[in-house]
């Protein structure tokens, strides 16, 4: 992958404004650019989680959904999704389905790195064994979907606000693809 990778910066309608280097996007003022978020599940049904590589800009070592990355220019948001699923975790994917196209959020790491993103979600099959890349991930975790939620529920603080965001207002879609993996 690039070191020169990018993020799209938007205006407050999502119409796009231009482009930054992604690492100098990303300070206290980080302008409001594009993303995108994903929940892989495996047949069983249940859900990775991933751990941040401690040398990650914002929330390092913190847990959450399984792969979160920014579309370059001219890249649909659905090929950007599967490119960082085969460099974050070395993994194929099927099934890639939309979960929260409308999700935004704006957070504040503990040393005051912002995210600031319009962020469409999506969940999809993983379906080739995981190969990690340790300078973005340093661990994974398989979990049920249920004590996944209970999970953040009850530890907020564990997990990636955006995450934590996620689950409160995909939950039921969430557990609808889930469910539907097993069938």
């Amino acid at each position: 992958m690039s070191t020169q990778e990018h993020v799209i910066l938007v205006n407050a309608q999502g119409e796009v404004i231009g482009t930054q280097e992604k690492y100098a996007a990303h300070t206290s003022h980080t302008p409001l650019h594009l993303a995108f978020s994903s929940w892989l599940f495996n047949s069983q049904g249940e859900c990775l989680v991933t751990r941040r590589a401690l040398s990650k800009k914002a929330w390092p070592g913190v847990w959450t959904n399984s792969v979160c990355g920014h579309p370059q220019t001219g890249e649909r948001t659905e090929h950007a999704l599967i490119r960082r699923c085969r460099y974050e975790i070395g993994v194929e994917i099927t099934d890639l389905t939309p979960i929260a196209l409308d999700f935004r959020y704006c957070e504040t790491d503990p040393s005051g790195i912002v995210e600031n993103e319009i962020c469409p979600v999506y969940a999809a099959k993983l379906v080739s064994p995981l190969n990690l890349n340790p300078d973005e991930v340093m661990a994974v975790e398989w979990v049920a979907l249920e004590s996944l939620f209970h999970a953040v529920g009850a530890t907020p603080w564990a997990f990636s606000p955006w995450m934590v965001s996620q689950v409160a207002i995909a939950h039921k879609a969430l557990r609808q693809f889930a469910a539907e993996q097993t069938s």
